[in-house]
């Protein structure tokens, strides 16, 4: 109804107002869909500072996530941007399925680094652990781990204060943050309680005495 009635209008105005009327409107759509795109990138930019004064992220995470949706919302303005100007449907969408096939490639090529990026973010929110606190990373809950001190985590790596073998000037571990959510993490608000020693074996004691037993002697031969 809203098309036929807009065509039935059209044709009732002069010639030159209908030739530019198939400018303007395009033109208004396009500027429509630019606002809409810059009204919405605000909007999620707003929603993520929020996010990350709640969780306490840090801006080396803030920066791809602010990239990604950015990059998001213009690739999708500019593609219905191109609609409009009437750039076919089908030259679309082999476009988008191309860029597609491309992503998902780079995607599995860059797995491992995509996956410690994506347990930082968890790190980041979920708070295993934070700065300052002592962490075992451990293959069982019965084997000894990987410890110390967490010193700093970044997008790919948690890094440790060697707690075993501390040099003169430190000695650094560095985890992937994939591998945390691997293991089992043993965790202490303060310095780890040092190891106890196992006790020496009590020498054997003369029956009805304290004094320990003496060793025989071998003996020697006379001369």
């Amino acid at each position: 109804m809203a098309t036929n009635g807009l065509h039935a209008l059209k044709t009732r105005l002069p010639d030159w107002v209908q030739d530019w009327l198939d400018v303007i409107v395009p033109g208004l759509q396009i500027l429509l869909v630019v606002f809409v795109a810059w009204m919405l990138q605000r909007l999620l930019r707003r929603l993520v500072a929020r996010a990350a004064a709640h969780y306490q992220l840090p801006d080396e995470l803030l920066v791809p996530i602010k990239g990604l949706i950015r990059w998001t919302i213009v690739a999708s303005a500019f593609l219905l941007v191109l609609e409009r100007m009437g750039v076919s449907a089908t030259v679309l969408w082999t476009a988008l399925t191309g860029f597609a096939t491309v992503g998902a490639v780079a995607f599995f090529a860059a797995w491992s680094v995509l996956s410690n990026l994506f347990c930082a973010l968890l790190i980041f929110t979920v708070r295993p652990f934070r700065v300052g606190d002592y962490i075992e990373v451990l293959d069982t809950a019965e084997k000894p781990g990987a410890k110390g001190r967490v010193v700093d985590i970044n997008l790919l790596y948690t890094t440790l204060e060697d707690h075993l073998h501390a040099g003169p000037d430190g000695t650094w571990l560095q985890i992937p943050n994939a591998l945390i959510f691997q293991r089992v993490i043993r965790r202490w608000r303060g310095p780890p309680p040092a190891a106890v020693e196992p006790a020496a074996p009590a020498a054997p004691t003369l029956p009805g005495t304290s004094a320990p037993a003496q060793e025989p002697q071998p003996a020697t031969p006379a001369p």
